[in-house]
């Protein structure tokens, strides 16, 4: 029985939060976003397979470059500190 009144008060609490979100027109303007937000969605020009394809290589190169010259960089500091410091 505890659980049911539990349930029944959210249930309650959901549908004052409904009724006061309906009242306010905040549930149109909620949808009228949804709606609009398709519409741009549906004017957008996607990206083809091949050229997700090539921007992800290329991607992934850049890091490896950068991953590379970051590692390079910090072995030659460490060099330079270790002759500074011995």
């Amino acid at each position: 029985m505890n659980d049911f009144v539990k349930l029944g008060i959210w249930g309650v609490v959901i549908g004052i939060v409904f009724a006061l979100l309906w009242k306010q027109g905040y549930l149109v303007r909620i949808r009228n976003y949804f709606a609009e937000t398709q519409e741009e969605l549906k004017k957008c020009s996607w990206p083809s397979r091949q050229e997700l394809t090539g921007s992800t290589v290329l991607v992934m190169v850049t890091i490896a470059l950068l991953g590379v010259f970051t590692v390079g960089i910090d072995f030659i500091l460490t060099s330079v500190m270790r002759l500074i410091t011995s």
